[in-house]
């Protein structure tokens, strides 16, 4: 059989379903325009995915295949290589979001599209309730990922016998692609596991504290596929028979399927609410105060300005940030979620869309909309003595931490060169529970 190689999330050699299929194949990789065009030219993550792809095509050579680098539509692309060779099908592995359905419609008209499973843990049609209908709780959800998890879900794919189909295709460089920056090959999934592993027995406690170094980092290498899930399930199991509860990053996992699967299930989630109508209100000089870090918010601003400088931040401050965004500053979450989507290295976009409909109200949860962080409490609790927020506002490296997580203080004595509060929290919450309980149409209410 010819079979055309499609890599996408799915960036590495080992333990990859696309090379567990026989036959004469073609690997590729297709930079696309399509996503490319609306990117700027500076964007950090293209030549991330650049090092990556090229990593990837030294594993291919190190096992007697290529990897050939297209840059164009993927239909287009596609649909030239089956003119010239005749494939019997393209195979790709899984992906939920709407453009990635849309492509891949587009992509089955031209060949036979064999969807392989990779990705997450479990495929959408196995985590379905007895009635055939998806879960939209997570607590269900997860008692059943438990219940129907199996040894094959650890399976490492063997190795097929291939033979690579001739083929030049120079890789574009970086520059060729229209981008600027350097191409920094993020750390290979070994040294990510083992910086990990000291960190797993405390996970559970130090996962939310900004001021210390609990996560697992392994959210990059998941989101591009750099590392399998079911490798890092392999090294879970290990983990767990030497005694050390592996159960609260294994949840974490799971809420990567759960939000997937309501993605695949649900589509229009990624624009759409799933319960309210409401959507905020248009502010555009409290978006830009968000989005230059100068709220006068310190644990807010301080997690844009990561996001902004690094492309990274903790998913502690994210669900702060969303919170503060849609309920204090009663903005449209899906405006902060774009912001969101234009900046972060790992982003995927059924965690980022799901969570901000989350941290907004909108989403899944039965009774979401009355749930709002206070930023003060937050940061009074998961960075204690300012040590994170000191970190990104040097301005405020001066200021007691007792007085970083109080808003009156802030609001009568932020130090020079910083802002003061655009909204009192008390107040600003309490307009946005007045919107709630005015507003009970929604999509699937």
């Amino acid at each position: 059989m010819r079979r055309l190689l499609w890599f996408r999330r799915d960036l590495r050699a080992e333990d990859n379903p696309l090379l567990s299929l026989e036959g004469d194949v073609l690997p590729i990789f297709i930079f696309d325009t399509n996503i490319l065009e609306a990117l700027e030219r500076t964007d950090r993550r293209v030549g991330m995915i650049h090092a990556m792809v090229v990593d990837l095509r030294r594993q291919m050579e190190a096992l007697g295949l290529d990897l050939y680098v297209f840059h164009g539509d993927p239909a287009a692309v596609i649909g030239a290589l089956q003119e010239r060779f005749g494939f019997d099908e393209v195979c790709a592995s899984g992906d939920f979001d709407a453009y990635a359905l849309e492509r891949d419609r587009r992509v089955s008209q031209i060949l036979s599209f064999n969807l392989l499973h990779d990705t997450y843990i479990f495929r959408p049609e196995e985590m379905l309730k007895d009635d055939g209908t998806p879960f939209l709780v997570f607590t269900p959800f997860y008692r059943a990922g438990r219940a129907r998890f199996t040894p094959e879900h650890l399976r490492e794919y063997a190795r097929a016998e291939q033979r690579l189909l001739p083929f030049d295709a120079p890789p574009p460089t970086l520059e060729a692609l229209g981008f600027e920056g350097g191409s920094e090959l993020p750390d290979p999934p070994e040294s990510l596991l083992e910086r990990f592993a000291p960190k797993l027995a405390s996970y559970k406690d130090d996962r939310d504290r900004l001021d210390r170094d609990g996560t697992s980092g392994l959210s990059v290498a998941l989101r591009f596929g750099t590392v399998s899930v079911r490798a890092v399930l392999r090294w879970l199991v290990e983990r767990k028979h030497e005694g050390i509860d592996t159960e609260p990053f294994s949840r974490q996992l799971l809420f990567r399927d759960f939000y997937a699967h309501m993605l695949c299930h649900f589509p229009d989630l990624a624009w759409k609410n799933f319960r309210y109508a409401w959507n905020g209100i248009e502010d555009a000089e409290r978006h830009t105060a968000f989005c230059e870090g100068r709220t006068g918010f310190p644990v807010v601003d301080a997690g844009v300005r990561e996001l902004v400088a690094t492309g990274n931040m903790h998913n502690r401050v994210r669900m702060i940030c969303a919170s503060f965004y849609t309920k204090d500053l009663l903005l449209p979450w899906q405006r902060g979620e774009r912001f969101f989507a234009a900046h972060l290295n790992d982003y995927d976009a059924a965690s980022n869309i799901l969570s901000w409909q989350w941290s907004a109200g909108t989403g899944i949860d039965p009774q979401p909309w009355f749930r709002i962080f206070n930023p003060w409490l937050q940061s009074r609790k998961f960075d204690p003595d300012a040590v994170y927020i000191k970190r990104w506002c040097p301005e405020l490296q001066y200021a007691e931490a007792k007085q970083l997580h109080d808003e009156a203080w802030m609001a009568e004595h932020a130090p020079r060169g910083y802002p003061k509060p655009v909204v009192r929290h008390k107040a600003a919450a309490e307009a946005a529970l007045a919107h709630f309980k005015t507003d009970t149409g929604g999509m699937h209410a």
